[in-house]
């Protein structure tokens, strides 16, 4: 049984005129009938009495109609799924991130896929670098959001922002009354470090960082993963510490950020996947990111 003739039979069910039917289906009223004729010869029954002046269904039609509008109707919402799954608005996407990328960019990207493909299921896993990157490859997450550099060639990326290096120090420190402070200036302090990853990332660039400006640092406390723990010691005066600028967005009472004068290092956050595991929904995040 075609669908279509299901639809030509619903249009003259409800409008019981063969005329009426044909106009709001714009085609002409002989194909029409024609149409009509050959669904009830394959289903094997009359669906209207048409001995009258005004057509009326029988009751095998009276009895099809509500069953043609649930299979239309189940054929349109099928069809709106499977393009929804081959434009990217309907599906599943994953993304895995380290903490502190919901300090900058990734609570705006999100946002903006939410509202243009608000049928994805969107799935978000907290995770650490290393962690993010065995994810990506054993196929659990579908992108990644971690800083560079990552030394994977099998694997592609795309930057979402790029963040300053700031000094973080209690607020009652007498170098938090200066707008930006050198590196050289603070180097007897003692400092929080982050955590030290297979990938990279925050460490390695704190660590050039000090490299660059000649400064061995004093390890108060080392191997901190998260920036809001590393903020609260920095609070409670254990040290100092080097945190990217999202860090800003945490608003931790008790802690002043200042500018590096001799910062020439940046980290850079970016999206990571595997080329080939493209699905639609990633490529509509990927579409919300500025190349």
């Amino acid at each position: 049984m075609r669908y279509r003739r299901l639809g030509y039979f619903v249009a003259v069910a409800e409008e019981l005129s063969f005329t009426r039917a044909a106009q709001r289906l714009h085609m002409a009223q002989p194909p029409l009938s024609q149409q009509i004729a050959l669904l009830e010869k394959e289903i094997g029954t009359p669906l209207f009495d048409r001995s009258r002046r005004s057509i009326r269904l029988t009751a095998a039609g009276a009895a099809l109609l509500p069953e043609a509008r649930r299979l239309l109707t189940d054929l349109d919402e099928t069809v709106r799924m499977v393009r929804g799954v081959g434009d990217g608005t309907v599906g599943s996407l994953t993304v895995g991130f380290v903490p502190s990328a919901m300090g900058g960019v990734l609570p705006d990207l999100l946002r903006e896929f939410r509202a243009t493909h608000p049928v994805v299921e969107l799935t978000l896993r907290e995770m650490a670098p290393d962690a993010l990157l065995r994810a990506v490859h054993e196929r659990r997450l579908d992108v990644a959001v971690l800083y560079l550099p990552i030394s994977e060639p099998d694997l592609a990326h795309r930057r979402l922002a790029s963040e300053d290096l700031l000094l973080a120090l209690p607020e009652a420190h007498p170098a938090a009354t200066a707008s930006a402070i050198a590196l050289a200036d603070v180097a007897g302090e003692p400092f929080v470090l982050p955590e030290r990853h297979d990938v990279p990332g925050l460490h390695a660039a704190i660590t050039a960082l000090f490299a660059d400006a000649g400064v061995t640092p004093r390890i108060a406390q080392r191997g901190v993963w998260l920036v809001q723990t590393v903020l609260g010691l920095v609070a409670a005066g254990i040290g100092l510490a080097v945190v990217p600028s999202s860090a800003a967005a945490l608003h931790r009472k008790g802690v002043a950020l200042r500018r590096l004068t001799d910062a020439t290092q940046r980290l850079e956050l970016a999206a990571i996947w595997r080329p080939d595991a493209m699905s639609a929904p990633l490529d509509g995040l990927l579409d919300l990111v500025q190349p």
